[in-house]
């Protein structure tokens, strides 16, 4: 058998030298065009799915959060295998796809059972997101801002709500320039709210429904135009500025 192999090389010289250089020029191209990693991505396609949620235990969380989105994505289609871990806070869920699952595909997919999950979720738990992709050497960093117990800040205590908005409004966008860093997830503190208090005798004598408070609220923090004014030749904008700026304007509205 070798020998007959030996003697039609030997007999077809140019086809075998021909053969051999557009192995090697195929070779060569696909070698050109491999991904390069420190490590090969010996992983499935996986999706992560992050929810925060503000003030519950982590038993909370697995119960009321993580458990919903896992049973949501749990039947969808090429989902091999579901991982989570819940904590103070947040609730982090892996999807695993079977191999050969275009990512994008794969994102849609779990998005479209997000969109179910989100209706059985607590009152209160922001929605769902979707962690940005990213390589086998992906590095999950922790920082911990703390809280000096005298700190104060023009004459004043600082909270735990004072952290929680350095933290998402000058920290995370910092980080966030920084090359390298796909997302950043303030967890924690509490968020800054202004709540309105609703007194029941006072809806039951100016005869004012919750909703109708409800609505006035949303309506008071929007900018509106009112076209344009033409004068002289020159044309002038109409707005209407309407954006809250301070307490007062929430309680005028």
């Amino acid at each position: 058998m070798f020998d007959k192999l030996i003697k039609l090389s030997l007999e077809n010289r140019l086809i075998v030298l021909v053969a051999a250089l557009l192995l090697l020029i195929t070779g060569v191209l696909v070698a050109l065009r491999l991904p390069v990693d420190v490590f090969p991505d010996l992983t499935a396609p996986t999706v992560t799915v992050i929810t925060e949620a503000h003030g519950m235990a982590a038993e909370e969380v697995e119960t009321l959060v993580t458990f919903p989105i896992e049973t949501a994505v749990n039947g969808a289609t090429g989902v091999r295998r579901v991982r989570s871990s819940s904590a103070a806070g947040i609730a982090i869920v892996w999807v695993e796809f079977d191999w050969g699952t275009d990512i994008f595909i794969a994102r849609q997919i779990v998005n479209e059972k997000l969109q179910i999950a989100a209706a059985s979720l607590p009152n209160g738990i922001d929605r769902p997101i979707l962690a940005p992709i990213s390589s086998i050497m992906g590095e999950i960093m922790l920082i911990g801002v703390s809280l000096d117990s005298v700190a104060t800040s023009n004459g004043h205590s600082i909270t735990t709500m004072d952290l929680r908005s350095i933290a998402d409004w000058t920290i995370r966008r910092r980080l966030l320039s920084v090359p390298g860093v796909s997302q950043v997830v303030p967890i924690g503190g509490d968020v800054k709210q202004y709540q309105v208090l609703v007194s029941p005798e006072k809806l039951t004598a100016y005869d004012i429904s919750l909703n109708e408070v409800l609505h006035a609220a949303e309506q008071s923090n929007t900018n509106s135009s009112g076209g344009a004014y033409m004068d002289a030749g020159q044309e002038y904008l109409i707005r209407g500025i309407g954006r809250v700026q301070n307490l007062e304007d929430i309680a005028t509205s």
